[in-house]
């Protein structure tokens, strides 16, 4: 059943000019608007908007869920899926951190003697590792990125990276029956590391979530799986097994 902007806005706790904020930003547009010019949410719009919220719980920007949410790769049982267990996670460091300020309590009142380390546990400063999780399976900013540089290049350029490029997985082609952490497969994918770090900037994580992608992606898997049957879940494998040697 339909519902309009104030009811859905009163459902979830959130503010109705949120919800029209989402709509002007095509982040969360309504199936259907009224004559008179109300919003009408279907069943399938509530199910978007949790997948906003769960996004934001996460500290997403709106930008990049956006981004991550029209990607036509996006599976939302996926996303629930990473969502609860990032969930877990994070409640995982939350009563780390609330250890720790039971112990720096006692340790404060002269109890126990906390050591330098066990001070800071719980805490973690990085660039939030769900964003770059979530944009690695479904943000293509790296491909793209890639892409366009080599499009800007002259065609000369362009015609020895594309040369290049075949000659790689040609030669991975070959090899791709043998074990992906042998010594001649793990050499051929760190060929393949450098390639790409010529024409993008990849880090071990991000060439590990793209290796991913050539098996999660039909596109992929069949623009590389042109070179021989097996290809991309062969270098998928590889670049996991590069990857993890090198993070």
């Amino acid at each position: 059943m339909a519902m309009k902007v104030k009811e859905l806005a009163e459902l979830v706790g959130i503010s109705v000019r949120t919800l029209h904020h989402y709509d002007e930003i095509g982040l969360l547009t309504p199936d259907e608007v009224t004559s008179a010019g109300y919003r009408l949410y279907s069943d399938a719009n509530l199910e978007m908007l949790q997948q906003i919220l769960f996004f934001k719980e996460l500290d997403f920007s709106l930008k990049d869920i956006k981004e991550i949410i029209n990607n036509p790769s996006f599976d939302q049982e996926e996303a629930l899926n990473m969502h609860r267990r990032i969930l877990l996670e994070k409640r995982q460091r939350l009563d780390q951190m609330i250890a720790t300020i039971d112990k720096s309590v006692q340790h404060v009142r002269g109890e126990i003697k906390m050591t330098a380390k066990e001070q800071f546990e719980g805490f973690n400063f990085s660039h939030n590792p769900y964003e770059q999780e979530a944009r690695e399976r479904w943000g293509d900013h790296a491909v793209d990125q890639a892409n366009q540089k080599l499009q800007n290049q002259p065609p000369e350029k362009q015609k020895a990276l594309s040369d290049q490029m075949n000659s790689i997985y040609t030669r991975l082609a070959a090899i791709r029956h043998t074990a992906p952490t042998s010594a001649e497969a793990q050499t051929g994918i760190s060929e393949w590391y450098s390639y790409l770090n010529t024409i993008g900037t990849y880090s071990p994580d991000a060439f590990k979530g793209l290796g991913q992608m050539y098996v999660d992606d039909e596109r992929f898997t069949r623009n590389i799986d042109q070179f021989g049957e097996g290809l991309a879940v062969f270098m998928r494998d590889a670049m996991t097994a590069f990857a993890d040697r090198h993070s």
